[in-house]
């Protein structure tokens, strides 16, 4: 975290976990500490765009990033 008053330290954490709790978590019925693994890995395996590029990394897939950071 930053110094007190930037609103943009955490931006980008803050509309993952918006996009997770509308798209995959709001009005289901999970019951149990596994579905809900199961639906959060889901989410972001699966469904969560892997191809859009983000300005947080350059604007390059996270495909992109990830390959970069294993080379």
């Amino acid at each position: 975290m930053s110094a007190k008053g930037n609103c943009y330290d955490n931006a980008c954490a803050e509309i993952f976990f918006h996009s997770l709790k509308v798209e995959a978590i709001h009005g289901e019925r999970i019951r149990t500490r596994e579905q809900m693994r199961q639906q959060v890995f889901e989410y972001i395996e699966l469904d969560d765009n892997r191809q859009r590029r983000h300005s947080a990394i350059g604007m390059i897939s996270s495909e992109v990033f990830e390959a970069r950071m294993i080379a």
